[in-house]
């Protein structure tokens, strides 16, 4: 299944390819207070691929904070989130925030809670390593 989605300017936009197709969208909201703020409610699958685009690169923020190992991609003209990422070992990981998403019945969400409080970075990068979309791809004018 082909998912789009993007902020709500449209300057970071992306292409999901959810592999095979969802019987059920798996959709986190975390618990810690960047993500209430920002309303980060996140989903992934390790077998699907993810194209990012931004149009504007200086209208781009990456928003990274305690351990450091995410990168928050905020759009700073609607200051959405569609998109985090973390650089694990070389590789590209992310999720996609489910508010980014087109055309998706909400019925197809699964909506979970998640509390990573007191998660070791290795720990972190493990269930990363294993629960994130490992495929993934970053371009804007600059490298398109």
């Amino acid at each position: 299944m082909l998912i789009s989605g993007q902020c709500q300017c449209g300057n970071i936009s992306f292409n999901l390819e959810w592999l095979p197709d969802p019987t059920k969208i798996p959709a986190w909201a975390c618990s810690c207070s960047f993500c209430q703020t920002h309303k980060g409610v996140w989903t992934s699958s390790p077998a699907a691929k993810l194209q990012v685009h931004i149009n504007n690169l200086t209208q781009l923020s990456r928003h990274t904070f305690g351990t450091r190992t995410a990168d928050f991609l905020v759009c700073k003209q609607c200051e959405d989130i569609p998109v985090v990422t973390s650089e694990i070992d070389g590789r590209l990981y992310a999720v996609v925030n489910v508010h980014a998403l087109h055309d998706i019945s909400p019925a197809l969400l699964k909506h979970l809670w998640s509390d990573f409080d007191g998660e070791t970075v290795e720990a972190r990068t493990n269930r990363r390593r294993q629960n994130w979309i490992s495929n993934v791809t970053i371009t804007s004018p600059l490298n398109a």
